[in-house]
């Protein structure tokens, strides 16, 4: 980040270094939050087949963030308030109304699509300096305050919250989904549900990792925690300590090189699943849960 940030082979005055400046206290307690919160919600996304879902939101997060930035209005108001449309139109285009697997697939990719052509209508429509828009793709952490932080901290608190309450029956419904509604769990309910909490970790995650990125912290500690497990309680814990050492490594190569913040989120995810791919002790996946 600076010339005299360097890695030497002291952790205890490398962590004195990364935590020197206000700045990068707040990257850290916010890449904590997010990384708790799309951990946990990235499992259950995982487990119920819904990364196109959730990668359609990341890319529906880019518009709401360039129309905040061409109304003048703070840029958390574009993501937070687009994504939670977006997960609305989501559950509206997806589900039991859906005949088919790949009629639910054509209607979200539609909206992708949609979103996508918005976002660069309004990055074309602003007039100020577009290098100040890379930060909606690629994140950024110098401008993080304790205001946000304070708001993602209350923001994830609920979202967890919400997802410990419906959990058992969110699960039931992930596994087996037609068993589930025979036995009178409300899927369609728990369904929309999920996807707005999907839209807020979406879009808290997208205020640090950028639109681009956000998938990779949402899916990868996801889909390698259940490559390693597939038990609820041990896989939910793993998901959420793989994207904590993704972040706080993203941050790290961050600050110590001269490569961007979303270059070592990448560079940590990609490490952490190529090592668990050769993992001797991957679980099947027809373990019992």
């Amino acid at each position: 980040m600076t010339e005299l940030a360097r890695l030497s082979w002291n952790p205890v005055g490398d962590f004195e270094q990364l935590t020197e400046f206000p700045f990068m206290v707040n990257a850290l307690h916010a890449g904590t939050i997010v990384a708790v919160m799309a951990g946990a919600i990235g499992w259950f996304m995982v487990l119920r087949r819904q990364t196109f879902a959730g990668h359609t939101l990341s890319v529906i997060a880019f518009p709401g963030a360039a129309a905040a930035t061409l109304a003048a209005l703070p840029l958390a108001l574009g993501y937070f308030g687009a994504c939670g449309l977006g997960a609305l139109v989501l559950a509206a285009v997806s589900g039991p109304g859906r005949a088919t697997r790949s009629g639910e697939s054509a209607a979200i990719g539609t909206v992708q699509a949609f979103g996508l052509g918005l976002g660069f209508l309004f990055v074309n429509l602003y007039s100020g300096q577009l290098a100040g828009l890379e930060s909606l793709l690629f994140g950024t952490f110098l401008g993080i305050t304790t205001g946000q932080v304070t708001t993602l901290l209350w923001i994830s608190l609920a979202a967890l919250f919400v997802l410990m309450v419906i959990g058992r029956p969110l699960l039931f419904a992930s596994v087996d989904a037609e068993v589930a509604h025979a036995a009178g769990v409300p899927t369609r309910a728990l369904g929309v549900i999920f996807l707005l909490l999907l839209g807020l970790a979406v879009a808290a995650t997208a205020e640090i990792t950028g639109a681009l990125l956000v998938f990779a912290l949402l899916v990868m500690p996801a889909a390698t925690a259940q490559q390693i497990t597939a038990r609820p309680g041990p896989g939910l814990a793993l998901s959420v300590g793989l994207a904590l050492a993704v972040t706080w490594g993203g941050l790290t190569i961050a600050y110590f090189s001269p490569y961007p913040l979303g270059f070592g989120l990448y560079v940590a995810v990609r490490l952490c699943l190529s090592a668990v791919r050769h993992h001797p002790i991957a679980v099947p996946v027809g373990e019992p849960v």
